[in-house]
């Protein structure tokens, strides 16, 4: 096969790439685009975070613990400061930092005051929902019991129900931005998943079509040189 039919065979293969991964790659650019809109600290609503209020050591207690524990940490929440402790089995419970007794699970008054002091946003509360481990939606990302309070503004905040703790804070140009994820990985189950055989085939497509273009861009260029 000489130069000229191997430069109509690479040209024949570039078009068929290019119908095969065409929609892909502009699948991949809008999406890119779409997620490099707006600044990370906007979609992760860092400004609608709270800081943590200092906590003042005098009369803190220690609770009465019979398992052994992995962590523990002193936070503060509405109704005063507590121990957030890991046991070593892995359960995790919240004690109060004043008496040491243990603190029940969270219920949805007690949700509701948790994210509205973790929240500075001028959204109100719209919604309080409880979402079993098995149920858990999708943007919170853990498996785990949470309440999940709706901010007037789209802005969702969860609470764990056995600590009280922040899990996420999710903006409406969060979801936004997780969708374009999703389908910039082409993994809208998860949208976790970046290894999988169907992006590796498509992106290898990609980068061969984008290999025989150049060739073919080069050839074309030296020809009009040469001639």
């Amino acid at each position: 096969m000489n130069v000229s039919s191997a430069m109509r065979q690479f040209a024949r293969w570039h078009i068929w790439l290019g119908w095969l991964v065409g929609f892909p790659i502009l699948m991949w650019t809008i999406t890119g685009l779409v997620m490099v809109a707006r600044p990370i600290e906007t979609v992760r609503g860092t400004a609608l975070h709270a800081k943590a209020a200092a906590i003042d050591p005098a009369g803190l207690v220690w609770p009465r613990l019979t398992a052994r524990i992995q962590d523990a940490r002193l936070v503060r929440q509405p109704e005063g400061p507590v121990w957030i402790v890991t046991e070593q089995g892995g359960g995790r419970y919240r004690y109060s930092a004043t008496d040491g007794a243990a603190v029940p699970p969270v219920i949805e008054t007690e949700a509701r005051l948790i994210a509205g002091s973790a929240y500075t946003g001028i959204g109100t509360i719209e919604t309080a929902r409880y979402h079993p481990a098995d149920e858990a939606p999708l943007d919170l990302r853990q498996n785990l019991n949470a309440w999940q309070v709706h901010f007037s503004d789209g802005t969702n905040v969860y609470i764990d129900d056995s600590t009280g703790e922040v899990l996420a804070f999710r903006t409406r140009w969060w979801r936004v931005y997780d969708v374009m994820w999703g389908l910039h990985i082409m993994d809208l189950q998860t949208r976790e998943d970046t290894s999988h055989p169907i992006l590796i085939a498509f992106a290898a497509l990609a980068a061969v079509g984008s290999l025989i273009g150049c060739i073919l861009l080069f050839r074309r260029r030296k020809a009009r040189v040469t001639g």
